[in-house]
């Protein structure tokens, strides 16, 4: 009776690598695209970090979800990149429109776009 790899076993905990290694990835991960977030002014460079914010959201989430050998957090991630699509697709429709009336990204003129 031979068993692929997939159906071995259930998955063992996490060992040599702890959570403690994940999360701090990921808090890194989260604080950088903050601070590039807060300091840059190109639109597309925000655009960037919030994307890298969630994306540490997402490996905290799956960190989570393996260390306790339970699919929910995984799951979730996957709603959580829906989101991120849809803010991305967004985003980029700004970009767009503040590149179409300035010729610029500065993320300053994205105010006197109100009409």
């Amino acid at each position: 009776m031979m068993q692929t790899l997939a159906q071995a076993a259930y998955p063992q905990a996490m060992h040599d690598v702890t959570l403690y290694h994940y999360l701090f990835v990921s808090a890194g991960m989260f604080v950088l695209g903050l601070i590039g977030f807060l300091t840059r002014r190109n639109m597309i460079v925000m655009f960037l970090c919030t994307e890298m914010m969630f994306q540490a959201s997402g490996l905290a989430l799956i960190a989570f979800s393996r260390f306790y050998l339970h699919h929910t957090g995984q799951a979730f991630v996957i709603f959580v990149l829906t989101v991120a699509a849809a803010e991305a697709a967004m985003a980029l429709a700004l970009v767009v429109l503040l590149y179409r009336k300035h010729s610029s990204l500065d993320g300053l003129l994205f105010a006197e776009l109100r009409g």
